[in-house]
């Protein structure tokens, strides 16, 4: 039996269609459908109900889909035990923030790429939060504070971040100097999170009010820029305005605590890998930018 035909329903199974899958895989619509027509002639039976709203599993595919991801799994980790030492293959399919991304981790998936020419890298930026398994991600670069999950974290480094306004907010409504102080300020938000903040030794939560909202920190940067609010955000996102005085740090007693970044996976035995090799990388990069993501001396 043919191991892409065999991974190839294994993404069908789990993308919920033969579209989804192809957009997952990279293929043509046609080669998938060809590939699970091989699979199912030679097992001699059913394993997809095709619908108008994608495909469904029948009762012989929900078992064989079981045996499938497990066989792919294990060919997986042959074919990378068998490699040259430092050689990688395959596909790795990695979530990353768009805020950050393509800017700071984009440049360690292209060298990772040009290391290893015969590995296929698939990068999808998006600040939404990405389900892993249900949308077939082999990993995610995520941070700064990790929610607790069945998703296997490797911290890879650390990301520090600070309280900003622009020089026209401040005179124009004043600096908080308190934490009561900040609930009376516009606060520049993602949603209706908390913000956390060091009081002493002591972490102490905020919840902050304000009228516009991002689902993106370089958005929100803009609009501190531009004097709509207050802004909690990392440093290698705010660098720039502070040195050019666009942006100020505010509330210097009251330090915003550290948080990681984290390659994240779907629980399984082993990791790819590639995925290995992808948070090795990622990990050096921190090392080597520690200007950008380290606090402050």
């Amino acid at each position: 039996m043919n191991i892409e035909d065999l991974q190839t329903f294994v993404e069908v199974a789990d993308a919920g269609g033969v579209s989804a899958a192809a957009r997952r895989l990279g293929l043509s619509k046609s080669i998938v459908s060809r590939r699970l027509a091989r699979i199912e002639a030679e097992l001699g039976v059913q394993l997809l109900t095709r619908t108008t709203r994608g495909a469904a599993l029948t009762e012989a595919g929900i078992t064989f889909r079981d045996h499938a991801s497990r066989a792919s799994d294990e060919i997986d980790i042959a074919r990378e035990t068998i490699l040259p030492a430092g050689d990688l293959r395959g596909r790795l399919r990695v979530a990353l923030p768009l805020t950050l991304g393509p800017s700071h981790f984009g440049p360690v998936l292209a060298e990772m790429a040009r290391q290893h020419p015969r590995l296929k890298i698939q990068a999808s930026y998006s600040d939404r939060f990405v389900d892993l398994v249900a949308e077939g991600f082999d990993c995610a670069v995520r941070g700064a504070y990790l929610q607790d999950s069945s998703l296997i974290a490797k911290r890879v480094g650390p990301i520090h971040g600070k309280l900003v306004a622009s020089p026209d907010y401040i005179k124009k409504y004043g600096a908080p100097e308190t934490l009561d102080d900040l609930v009376r300020h516009q606060a520049l938000m993602r949603g209706t999170e908390s913000w956390q903040f060091m009081d002493g030794d002591k972490i102490v939560s905020v919840q902050p009010q304000g009228s516009f909202k991002a689902d993106s920190a370089s958005a929100l940067a803009v609009a501190a820029v531009a004097g709509l609010g207050i802004a909690w955000l990392p440093n290698g996102i705010i660098q720039e305005h502070l040195v050019s005085g666009a942006l100020v740090p505010i509330m210097k007693r009251h330090p915003v605590p550290p948080g990681s970044v984290y390659v994240v996976r779907p629980p399984g035995q082993h990791p790819t890998r590639r995925v290995r090799v992808l948070a090795e990388m990622l990990i050096e990069y921190f090392k080597q930018n520690q200007d950008i993501w380290g606090g402050d001396d």
